[in-house]
């Protein structure tokens, strides 16, 4: 099947997405680093670097799904919360992609700040119009207007193109990936199409991570870190146990472990070694204040951030035992977004940061791929209806 990436970045949702088994039709990304990135590590014909506007849509033939980030900074909860008024909203372009090639599917995904309540009349609006793609707003200016209308057009003789709309917040920890990450994904499947669309079951749980800290220990053992921790004889880490055991019993949650830093970066030499990784280089300068500790190496990394104002050192800091802490590497990073290590970045750290943060870790992305392919594959879903040649 055939995707179309928009709004590509560096490639984590096409990355897992081709794991799952689709094949890129073209990317479109507007950032000359994330391009570069992109012609690295996929087919760099297929690579249209520029603006989505100038983007000629008319020109792809049988797109089965369409997929991508739009951008997230008018939706942030660190950005300025201007919704529809910033002019980075592009999720207009991102339905007209969808009411042009009409795709069997799409996945779409978003800040979590996309769900703020001063939001939610906007995003309310942005589910409809990607349910009725083809329903036009006849006074573009005013999509205040246009929602009245969608919302009646349920009880309306409406015929034409119209999508399955789902939404979840998803944490990226609970699919295996070694950091709390929440992001929210938009799938939709074409209802012609004839298929139910449910998102993954979560893999893993951080009551099994700190049932295997605590209870079992196994995940000391599985480190080969000493079993007595300074820690044990608080009467806050008893509580703990007492709490587990008392919901669990003596049998252990049924999920996976979350994976943790510690996990991620294990047989990762020390980026000051004679290593031979050409993206493992050691930065220095990192330091801890109030607000700004770092990502503890026994629990999933905080959200791996981008940054409007250069990459904030908080979230992108290893803390280690002795409570030192230093930046994470390049190399580091990607582990911690499960890019493969062969993925390169390209750019210089701070840039190369910029893009594995705005990425969508490609295991999340892997996940939903899979899940979606089969989901398309249970009836011998019909092809796109536009094939419009090249």
């Amino acid at each position: 099947m055939n995707s179309l990436e928009i709004f590509s970045g560096a490639g984590g949702l096409a990355k897992g997405l081709e794991q799952a088994g689709f094949r890129h039709a073209a990317f479109v990304e507007f950032n000359l680093h994330a391009c570069n990135s992109l012609r690295e590590n996929f087919d760099p014909e297929n690579v249209f670097c520029g603006d989505i506007k100038d983007f000629d849509l008319d020109g792809m033939v049988s797109i089965d799904v369409v997929a991508g980030g739009p951008p997230c900074q008018p939706f942030s909860m660190g950005g300025k919360h201007k919704a529809h008024n910033d002019s980075r909203d592009m999720f207009p372009y991102a339905i007209k992609a969808i009411e042009r090639l009409t795709p069997k599917a799409f996945v779409f995904e978003n800040v979590k700040g996309l769900l703020r309540t001063s939001f939610s009349e906007y995003f309310e609006y942005i589910l409809l119009r990607l349910t009725y793609p083809g329903f036009k707003p006849s006074e573009p200016s005013d999509w205040r207007y246009h929602l009245s209308i969608l919302k009646k057009l349920e009880k309306m003789s409406y015929t034409g193109t119209k999508y399955q709309v789902q939404f979840k917040l998803l944490n990226a920890a609970d699919y295996g990936v070694p950091q709390t990450r929440e992001r929210v994904v938009i799938v939709g499947i074409r209802s012609d199409v004839g298929v139910d669309w449910k998102f993954p079951v979560e893999t893993h749980s951080e009551d099994r991570l700190l049932w295997d800290m605590y209870v079992s220990k196994d995940y000391w053992k599985r480190h080969n870190i000493s079993l007595r921790m300074p820690y044990e004889d608080s009467q806050t880490h008893k509580e703990k146990v007492r709490r587990l055991i008392n919901r669990y019993g003596m049998f252990e949650p049924t999920e996976l472990p979350w994976q943790t830093v510690r996990d991620a970066l294990v047989n990762v030499p020390d980026p000051r070694s004679d290593h031979k990784i050409a993206d493992h280089i050691y930065k220095g300068g990192a330091r801890s204040y109030p607000g700004h500790t770092g990502s503890y190496i026994d629990w999933p990394s905080k959200t791996i951030k981008a940054g409007g104002h250069g990459v904030p050192g908080g979230e992108n800091m290893v803390r280690f035992g002795d409570e030192s802490v230093r930046y994470f590497t390049v190399f580091e990073a990607k582990r911690i977004q499960t890019f493969p290590d062969d993925f390169i970045i390209k750019g210089a750290w701070g840039e190369a940061m910029r893009q594995i943060g705005n990425a969508v870790p490609v295991k999340v992305a892997s996940v939903l791929g899979s899940h979606l392919w089969a989901t398309l594959q249970q009836t011998g879903a019909s092809s796109s209806k536009k094939k419009v040649a090249v």
